[in-house]
């Protein structure tokens, strides 16, 4: 099967799980009404015969948003992760290397701790202080990288993000034992979830999703020489250095932006990548564009088993990822080191 083909149907399948995701739930709507109701909303078809207002509501304004959420988060994850795989040469790299959960985690832990609230803006504080303070990590990892190793190589990349986690984290869980009564919050947060967030939250992870895909589709073939290494990119021409600090910002601004908006989630940026690679091979033009798609049916997948496994309770997302992720994370990491 052709790399286009595969990708085709990999989107036809994405769009069949967000419909099914956005169907079931502890009230169970058919398939055919929703996507009655979404074509309704977003093309003015016109609505089944005797359709339920409240299925209305339901599908447009809280399911649907949320698995929406839950794909674009997913994709933006998955495709963070294929990159720093990539750049990095390891199958065990993820874009949380360069401390964005953690930046992150202690820019809410801030908001949920002192209760601010930020003028014009609301009751989006906490997810705009999480990006910014997950930027402003990678940008302080990247600034100081860069002073000891002009080159950027991946080891010193790697050092730094692992040291300015730990740091963070620290931080974090000082203030955490300062603050017991918010811990339960903070904890939630820090979890991840999709509950309540409609689509004023798909609003704002839109421009972060456009900003970060658009960027690093532009640079397919300059990872897939990357990937052989940096004397032999440099040798054929590329500015790897450059290069590289592009691909790391553009993949902080989408997991900044998924992190800051659905609360730390991990190993959707693990497992999807490497089963993009399973299906489609090691080209980047194609394999951006495979992880999205899984990581957000993964995601999709993930959020429905969270919210319907123990209804009307919710488990937290990032607890069944962990739950899937880990044991891949193991898998892959024996296989590696029996190669």
């Amino acid at each position: 099967m052709q790399k286009r083909t595969k990708i085709t149907a990999s989107l036809l399948i994405s769009l069949g799980i967000l419909c099914a995701g956005t169907s079931l739930g502890s009230s169970s709507i058919s398939l055919y009404h929703t996507l009655r109701i979404v074509l309704h909303k977003i093309l003015s078809l016109p609505l089944a015969a005797q359709m339920d207002p409240r299925n209305i509501t339901i599908v447009w304004n809280l399911r649907f948003p949320r698995a929406l959420l839950a794909f674009m988060v997913g994709g933006a994850l998955a495709m963070s992760g294929a990159v720093f795989q990539s750049i990095l040469k390891n199958q065990l790299a993820s874009p949380y290397i360069l401390g964005v959960s953690s930046g992150a985690s202690l820019g809410a832990a801030l908001v949920i701790l002192t209760g601010c609230s930020l003028p014009l803006i609301g009751g989006f504080t906490l997810p705009v202080a999480g990006f910014l303070f997950g930027l402003l990590t990678v940008w302080l990892v990247i600034r100081f990288a860069t002073r000891l190793d002009h080159t950027l190589s991946n080891n010193t990349i790697i050092l730094f993000g692992m040291v300015f986690s730990l740091f963070v984290n620290a931080v974090l869980t000082t203030l955490s034992a300062l603050y017991r009564e918010e811990l339960k919050n903070l904890l939630s947060w820090q979890m991840g979830s999709f509950a309540l967030k409609g689509w004023s939250y798909v609003g704002l992870m839109l421009p972060f999703l456009i900003l970060g895909v658009f960027g690093l589709i532009r640079y397919p073939q300059e990872m897939d020489i990357l990937t052989f290494g940096d004397e032999q990119a440099q040798s054929m021409g590329l500015d790897t250095r450059s290069i590289r600090m592009r691909l790391l910002v553009y993949s902080a601004i989408l997991t900044g932006g998924a992190v800051a908006l659905s609360g730390v989630i991990g190993f959707v940026d693990l497992i999807a990548p490497h089963l993009a690679r399973k299906i489609i091979g090691s080209n980047h033009a194609a394999v951006l564009p495979m992880s999205f798609f899984i990581g957000g049916s993964l995601l999709v997948v993930t959020d429905l088993i969270a919210r319907t496994i123990l209804s009307p309770s919710e488990l937290p997302v990032g607890a069944i990822t962990a739950l899937i992720g880990a044991p891949f994370f193991a898998w892959v990491y024996f296989k590696k080191s029996k190669k």
